[in-house]
């Protein structure tokens, strides 16, 4: 009996460590403006994880009392269940973290529910086959198949250890993290197996949560503040090489001249002018997602602009089929920019630029296509070209949005630039 109890007491300290602990977490991430998607799976995450720590204890204390069959065989069904949502709700941790969305991963996340949808099916048909466990007199007792019905948690954790170990996209800290998180529980399964009655494996639990937190969320969010820093720096270079001088001379000398020519015209333009200096301006502190539709005000104010000038140089076709995502600001207008500048107007008799959105089952779509003069994209060193600032275009639609940009051109024929904003 004393053995019994020093098990309780060891049980029930662990599971209120870990309960105290990851109400800490829980509170520091509810108080976070602005959550991720990451960290609103961790949230979830560690809410039942605590919940499963208190029913838990819970049980620990009330079999010392009540020890009938059919609450032995109620907690232990639940128990298991629990475990297996626990590891699941792990899996979609990761899959929000690592943000990947290949078809391989859609394959994984649908053999994974399905898995976990047969696991929970076979551990509620053991309440009338005994397959995995039983109760006789209030007793637990495993059968010779009880590590089967863990399967699905040596699955999971194996299938994620793959995933984590060998993604590109994670540093040596991150895959550590998930490593050892897989890592240590699946011993610890094996371990409970042999020193049955001792919740070895809530303990592992919590070192193996601490460890996610403090390597993952706690790194990641000092990464992203230093990633805010950079992506201000980026939106100055993009502001400066927007606002060039000769374009804001030949804007106000074309204002200018239509004062006199046609003054509504004129306040027309001086009104689209502010427009555009505004937004650019606005640029400089901005760090969140704008909406798409306010990146198209910006691209139509700009595109009247360059029409006063130029006139029938220059037609600009608007195909809108989906507009209701977000993007980072002066994302796609730059585009539409160098289209107009070096691929419209560098022909005599100028051309045709189309923007284009669609959306697909992945992401949101934006094409913007021209038949100027185009180029070879092999001697072009995009990273470098500073005329637009591409490379720091790239950088903010990659790092805020996981997007991406591929360019098609052909001389004399055109260029076709496909911006994608995954979902």
């Amino acid at each position: 009996m004393l053995n019994m109890d020093v098990k309780a007491v060891f049980n029930a300290t662990v599971c209120l460590l870990g309960v105290l602990i990851l109400s800490i977490h829980i509170v520091n991430i509810i108080l976070k403006k602005d959550r991720r998607k990451d960290e609103n799976a961790l949230l979830r995450f560690f809410i039942f994880t605590v919940i499963h720590l208190i029913t838990y204890v819970t049980f620990t204390f009330i079999k010392e009392v009540y020890t009938s069959d059919v609450f032995i065989m109620t907690f232990y069904t639940v128990f298991y269940i629990f475990n297996n949502i626990e590891v699941i709700l792990f899996y979609i941790y990761l899959s929000r973290y690592i943000n990947s969305s290949n078809k391989n991963m859609k394959i994984i996340d649908i053999v994974s529910y399905s898995l976990f949808g047969l696991f929970v099916i076979s551990d509620i048909i053991n309440i009338f086959t005994h397959m995995y466990f039983s109760s006789v007199n209030g007793i637990y007792t495993r059968s010779k198949f009880m590590i089967i019905s863990q399967g699905y948690q040596f699955i999971i954790l194996a299938t994620a250890f793959v995933l984590a170990v060998f993604n590109k996209n994670l540093n040596l800290r991150e895959k550590i993290a998930f490593a050892l998180y897989c890592v240590l529980p699946a011993i610890s399964i094996i371990l409970q197996n042999i020193f049955a009655g001792y919740a070895i494996a809530y303990a592992t639990l919590i070192v193996s949560v601490e460890i996610l937190f403090l390597f993952l969320n706690v790194e990641k969010n000092i990464k992203l503040r230093e990633d805010e820093k950079q992506l201000k720096e980026a939106n100055m270079k993009i502001m400066v090489s927007q606002i060039q001088p000769h374009f804001v001379y030949n804007t106000l000398s074309s204002i200018s001249t239509l004062i006199t020519i046609d003054p509504n015209k004129a306040q027309k333009a001086l009104d689209d002018f502010s427009d555009y200096l505004r937004m650019n301006f606005s640029t400089l502190t901005e760090t969140k997602l704008v909406s798409f539709e306010d990146e198209l005000r910006h691209i139509q104010t700009y595109v009247n602009l360059e029409k006063m000038r130029f006139n029938d140089r220059l037609n600009v076709i608007y195909d809108i089929k989906v507009s209701n995502f977000s993007l980072p600001p002066l994302s796609v207008q730059p585009l539409v920019e160098n289209a107009i500048k070096h691929g419209i107007l560098k022909k005599e008799e100028g051309g045709t630029v189309i923007l284009k959105t669609y959306e697909t089952d992945k992401a949101f779509i934006v094409e913007i296509i021209d038949d100027g003069v185009g180029f070879n994209i092999d001697e072009i060193d995009f990273k470098n070209n500073k005329h637009i600032g591409l490379n720091n275009v790239k950088h903010r639609i990659t790092t805020m949005c996981k997007g991406d940009i591929t360019f098609e051109s052909e001389i004399n024929k055109g260029t076709k630039v496909t911006v994608s904003f995954l979902k």
